[in-house]
Formats: C-alpha cells, sequence, structure tokens
C-alpha cells in the first residue's frame, strides 16, 4: 500500500464517522484555543507593561520614604519634605531634574458629574522629566507652584471620565474636594491601564495641594532624572549622600528611605509577567492532554470496531507498518484539524476579550508555532497506543472477529 493510499484510506475512515471526528477532535480544538487566548493575555499584558515603564523613562530614579528610627527603635515610615526634593536637585551633581510628588485618591466634579481620580501634586519640573506633552494647553508653571495658584492639568483620558472632550474642558473649571480649579491642559494620552493608567490623573502645583487639599506638608516621593554621563549607580550615590544629611542620619545609621530604579523595576515586571504567561499557558495545555486521552480513548475503540477490515487488509498484502502508520495518520489528522481550528478560535477570542473587555492581547506567532505542534505531538503520542494496538493484529483472529 502506497503512502498516498494510506493517507486517503486514512481520511475515508475519518469522514465515515464525521460526528464523531467532529466531538473527537472538540477537545484539542478547545484546548489549543485556551493556550492561544491565555499566551495571548499573558504576552499583551507584558508589553502593556513595558510600554508603559518605557513611556515613563528609564533614566528616572523614585526616591521614596523608608523606615524611621527614633532612640535607636524603628518607629514606621520616615517623612520626606519638598526640601529633600529641592536639595538632591541643587547638590547632587548626578541629577538634572527632581519633580516631587503628593499623590491623594480625590471626588472631583465637573458639569454636575463626578469621579473619584487619582490627583498629584507636583512641580513644573515634572512633565519634562516624566516626558509628558500637553496635547491641548499646557503644563502649570513654577510662578504659579510658588503662587499656590489653583490650575490644574488633566491626563489624556480624563476628559472621557466626565463624558465630555478636551477642547470642552480646556480652560473650564473642575472642583477637587470642593475648591475650585482652572483647566490649564491636557497631556497627550500614553496608554495605560487597570492600577497602572498614568493617564487617568489630575495634576495640580505641588505647594496648593499641600495647602488646599492635602493639608499636610509631606511628600509621598520624588522624581529624579539622571543627568548625561552619569549612571545610576552614580546618581544613587550622591542621592543617598544628600538626603542622609538632610535627614541628620549619623554613621551606622541605616537609611529612612530608599531609592528605586525604573530600569530594575522594569526588568521585575517583565520576569513577573513572563512568569505570569507561562502559568497561564501551563493550566491551558492541561484542557490539551485532556483532547488527547479523548483522541486515544476514540482511537481504541475505532480499532476495535475495524479489527474485521484491518485483517482483510493484512490478508491482503498490508504490512503491520502500513497499518501502523494509517492509524497514526488518523490521529495526526484529527489533531491537526483541531489545532487549526483551535488558532482560529483563540484569535478570535483574543480580539473579543480585548474589545469587550478592554484587555490588552497580543497573538505572537511563536505561541501559534507552539500550539500547532503540540497538538501535532498530542496526536502522535495519543495516537501511538492504539496504532500499535491494530498493528499487532493476528491477521487470522481478526478475520474471525464479529
Amino acid at each position: 500500500m502506497l503512502f498516498f493510499e494510506i493517507i486517503r484510506v486514512a481520511l475515508q475512515a475519518i469522514n465515515a464517522n464525521k460526528m464523531r471526528s467532529i466531538l473527537t477532535m472538540l477537545g484539542i480544538v478547545i484546548g489549543v484555543a485556551a493556550v492561544i487566548t491565555m499566551v495571548a493575555l499573558g504576552t499583551g499584558a507584558q508589553r502593556s507593561v513595558e510600554a508603559q515603564l518605557q513611556a515613563l523613562g528609564t533614566n528616572v530614579l523614585t526616591v521614596r520614604p523608608g523606615q524611621g528610627w527614633h532612640r535607636g527603635v524603628r518607629s514606621g515610615s520616615s517623612r520626606m519634605y519638598l526640601t529633600d526634593a529641592y536639595a538632591v536637585e541643587d547638590r547632587a551633581d548626578a541629577i538634572l531634574l527632581a519633580a516631587p510628588e503628593m499623590v491623594s485618591s480625590a471626588q472631583v466634579e465637573f458639569n454636575r458629574s463626578n469621579a473619584s481620580i487619582r490627583v498629584t501634586g507636583t512641580t513644573a519640573n515634572f512633565a519634562e522629566l516624566n516626558s509628558f506633552e500637553a496635547e491641548y494647553g499646557r503644563f502649570f508653571t513654577a510662578e504659579e507652584d510658588a503662587g499656590r495658584r489653583r490650575v490644574a492639568v488633566l491626563g489624556g483620558t480624563v476628559p472621557e471620565v466626565f463624558d465630555s472632550t478636551p477642547l470642552e474642558m480646556l480652560g473650564q473649571r473642575i472642583s477637587i474636594r470642593n475648591v475650585t480649579f482652572e483647566v490649564v491642559g491636557v497631556l497627550e494620552a500614553k496608554g495605560g491601564s487597570g492600577w497602572f493608567n498614568q493617564d487617568e490623573r489630575i495634576f495640580i502645583p505641588v505647594q496648593a495641594a499641600q495647602f488646599r487639599i492635602m493639608g499636610t506638608d509631606r511628600i509621598g516621593s520624588f522624581n529624579v532624572k539622571i543627568a548625561d554621563g552619569y549612571s545610576a549607580t552614580a546618581a544613587m550615590g550622591q542621592i543617598e549622600q544628600v538626603m542622609r544629611r538632610e535627614h541628620k542620619l549619623r554613621v551606622g545609621d541605616d537609611n529612612d528611605f530608599y531609592v528605586q530604579d525604573r530600569a530594575e523595576l522594569m526588568g521585575t515586571m517583565q520576569e513577573a509577567t513572563k512568569t505570569f504567561t507561562f502559568l497561564l499557558a501551563g493550566i491551558a495545555a492541561v484542557s490539551l492532554l485532556v483532547g488527547g486521552i479523548g483522541i486515544m480513548n476514540i482511537m481504541l475503540v475505532s480499532v476495535t470496531e475495524r479489527t474485521r477490515e484491518i485483517g482483510i487488509r493484512m490478508a491482503m498484502g498490508a504490512t503491520r507498518r502500513q497499518v501502523l502508520t494509517q492509524f497514526l495518520l488518523e490521529a495526526l489528522v484529527l489533531c491537526l484539524v483541531g489545532g487549526f481550528l483551535g488558532i482560529a478560535l483563540g484569535f478570535g477570542a483574543s480580539k473579543t476579550l480585548a474589545n469587550l473587555a478592554n484587555w490588552s492581547t497580543a497573538v505572537s506567532p511563536e505561541s501559534v508555532g507552539m500550539a500547532v505542534i503540540f497538538s501535532a505531538v498530542v496526536g502522535l503520542f495519543f495516537g501511538a497506543w492504539p496504532a500499535r494496538r491494530a498493528a499487532s493484529l493476528d491477521p487470522i483472529d481478526a478475520l474471525r472477529h464479529e
């Protein structure tokens, strides 16, 4: 029996039991679709995090308060003030700019609509330091900050929260905790969703935030931009020297602050999302194994049903190798067809999640290739035992089978 004849016979056997073949492939279809969808979710999340961190800049360090000390005993979080940021900017040669941040969620009202939005009090350096550009209007100035002016700059997606447009809100007044602010600018959207949506923020001068909104002179953190020619390590060393002097820490005292490198944060987030992707793909792959077991079960039933047919083929000269190849091809075709249908279903599911749930998804060629290869391996692995069982039948016993 020629190889193409073996393929023809295998396809005829599959076609003879269409419904059973479709139900057998269903496990593979669902398994492959699940793998494609889960990997697309993980890859999309990884690319989204990378894009957002790249947009924030990798030559930026963040200084945050750490554990405070009182008479040799830890006493909770330490305090940081505007003077810390100004001291680092003035005294550290490796630092080009510094921008403090006070962040708090606040109730914001506009045109009888209200929403809870993250309000950030900062300085005029913030836009340059974080590579933000005003799409409409402008960012507030250092003079407006020093004068505690009630001006606000909106993140790119804030107008959508109020069912408005940037041009409709520009020059208008919004109320933040019952304090009126004039909108002087709307920033370009950088993209983002969920907990890291950097576009859904409102920026106001830090001194106005201190005295009009938040009622404290403490800042939550400050970002610094590293000057050209300096490494992150050198900049962190200079920041430590200045901050220890500002906080009057003695030799031997631990730092009551810590410096975070965004490049290091990016690497950590990449590893986390990669692990998340592998975990999702592993969970989805279990359904592929279940589908493979279903194929093995159906192929064993097929061997039992076609025992007499196998005996006739062997009596007419078919070798055991040819019988083995025929049943392996049947299992392989079922898995490959199911795999391609699963790829189409997974691609559609990924697009649906992206459109309806607004999740970031990305179907990579690697995941598609992996799904095809894995489905073929499943077909060969789980089809091997039924095929071997068919090939090992004794022709005389097979012909006697009723």
